[in-house]
């Protein structure tokens, strides 16, 4: 506990020397009750050139990696930040440096073992450095080539201490600052924790990787590398090196026979699977993490970084995609609203009239006029106006969206992103009208409709029991009492006959599937006897609501 503390002073010693150098001793006179801190007496000329982003962007450079990924996490939140401080974060870049690694040491003391018993050969040089971790090839005892992912030393408790700065400073922007508790910091602070926690984690990643193997497993055009579970931990990632060719590398993807039209389309349809059929994306599908394979399959590396989509918002996603491609604004207000964290829509209206716009855009332009980016921009341009808060994944699937369509685009500029959707929104609608989907929705409802009865509040329960004991008034005067009373009447009856065509297609269409009972022709008895009395209950519902 003392070691964390005396750790986190460090932090904050070096935080102040960088804040005071980058001119923000305000801040930090707020941070220490309205005294100026003392500079320490090494620190750096003062710097007050530039505009304020600038400065911010240079003092998050400074303070290393954490910081960095903090500021490369915000850098897509049009809906939190000013558009001139997005410019600056969008120019963030790792400064990292190799650090001296004994790797055969760190095999032997993570696992227990001789590294001559499970490898012929590992190289002493990375093959690439990261802020989090280096890579390094080896070559295993059977000959077959893998990647050894080491984590750098210490590097989980620089991480959770620049956490627990960074948190501080968020108490501090929202509780001096109007601007910092409208933007709802401490909520996409707790995100980036949780995101840059499990992207340390190579266990995770591990489990990640076995997720995409199991997800893919029959698919002919992605392969996904093998993990050696045995010689991987929290520590170390030992995996299958792919011998392929970037993505991007059309001269060299031609002199290999391979198609980069096909490419560009396999590996787009690719991450459009792993977002509707898994809900369980890769979040960073830059040129840098694709591969392609001698026989031409698309291979995805680096999964530290994953989206992952809850089942139900899934669904609502499904309907989402639908609804774009048959330009219904309504329904993607709709469910926009649905998925939502939350929400405060000034004007309904001009809302659906800026998502027709989009539409418009792009269901008119030609191929080469569309640019997904830009629409991405307008898109969250009109969430910001509008106050609604999405879930975390959604800016993922942004930005993962414009990043496989620019590595499309790079080797196929005639790549068309929303002719891609076509197949999946026919897919999605099949699903919707199955027997089996018909009869899990009905089933769904009713539960729903059980529960609700189940949590009646204990205040209406009172109000019951006092009616069923007469010891409940209500003095009112209803002006057409006969009128009214014709009124509900009839509503009930309308009400009852609803229910009754809704149980009627849920059993015909659970009849319909089977096979057993009297049949005509190829269809079955019961099933056609349910249809036409369904289509009966139709006719004497429309007349009854349409009578005057």
């Amino acid at each position: 506990m003392f070691d964390k503390q005396q750790r986190k002073l460090k932090r904050s010693a070096r935080l102040i020397s960088v804040l005071s150098k980058y001119g923000f001793k305000d801040m930090l006179a707020r941070m220490n009750g309205g005294n100026k801190p003392e500079e320490p007496s090494n620190s750096d000329e003062i710097i007050s050139k530039g505009t304020v982003y600038e400065r911010i962007r240079l003092a998050l450079e400074e303070l290393g990696p954490t910081f960095v990924k903090l500021g490369q996490s915000f850098s897509n939140r049009e809906d939190l930040l000013p558009p001139e401080l997005i410019q600056e974060l969008q120019k963030l870049q790792d400064k990292v440096e190799t650090v001296e690694m004994d790797v055969e040491e760190m095999l032997e003391n993570e696992f227990n073992i001789s590294v001559q018993d499970y490898f012929l050969e590992i190289q002493k040089e990375p093959l690439a450095t990261a802020s989090i971790a280096q890579v390094y090839k080896a070559v295993l005892k059977d000959g077959s080539p893998v990647i050894l992912k080491l984590r750098k030393p210490d590097v989980q408790s620089v991480i959770e201490d620049d956490l627990l700065l960074i948190k501080d400073i968020e108490k501090l922007i929202s509780t001096y600052s109007e601007i910092g508790e409208k933007l709802n910091l401490k909520q996409a602070i707790s995100t980036f924790e949780k995101s840059l926690l499990e992207e340390v984690s190579l266990t995770n990643e591990r489990n990640n990787i076995l997720q995409f193997r199991l997800n893919f497993k029959n698919n002919k055009e992605t392969y996904v590398p093998k993990v050696y579970e045995e010689l991987s931990n929290n520590n170390i990632l030992c995996m299958e090196f792919i011998d392929g060719i970037k993505v991007t590398d059309k001269s060299l993807l031609l002199a290999h026979n391979i198609d980069p039209v096909k490419v560009s389309e396999t590996g787009l349809r690719l991450f459009v699977s792993q977002i509707l059929d898994y809900g369980f994306f890769h979040a960073d599908p830059h040129a840098g993490n694709i591969l392609v394979k001698k026989d031409g399959k698309i291979v995805f590396i680096d999964f530290g970084a994953v989206g992952k989509i809850q089942p139900n918002d899934k669904e609502i996603l499904e309907n989402l995609i639908v609804s774009f491609v048959a330009k219904n604004s309504h329904k993607i207000v709709r469910y926009l609203k649905k998925m939502a964290v939350s929400y405060e829509i000034p004007d309904e209206r001009r809302f659906e009239n800026d998502v027709d716009d989009i539409l418009n855009f792009v269901h008119s332009s030609s191929l080469q006029d569309i640019n997904v980016q830009v629409i991405i921009n307008k898109m969250k341009d009109i969430l910001k106006e509008n106050r609604l808060y999405m879930p975390d994944y959604f800016y993922l699937l942004f930005k993962g969206i414009s990043l496989i369509e620019g590595v499309g685009r790079n080797i196929n500029p005639d790549l068309d992103i929303v002719k891609s959707l076509h197949p999946y929104t026919k897919k999605i609608f099949t699903k919707k009208i199955s027997p089996k989907n018909i009869l899990k929705t009905g089933m769904d409802r009713m539960m729903n409709f059980t529960d609700n009865v189940d949590e009646i509040p204990k205040e209406l329960r009172s109000v019951l029991q006092k009616l069923d004991e007469n010891k409940f008034t209500v003095s009112s005067e209803i002006k057409n009492i006969e009128k009214t009373n014709q009124l509900i009447k009839s509503s009930v009856i309308n009400l009852i006959l609803a229910m009754v065509l809704g149980a009627n297609i849920i059993a015909t269409a659970i009849v319909f599937s089977s096979e057993s009972g009297p049949r005509i022709g190829e269809l079955s008895l019961v099933a056609v006897l349910g249809f036409v009395f369904s289509v009966l209950l139709v006719i004497i519902l429309l007349l009854r609501v349409t009578r005057k």
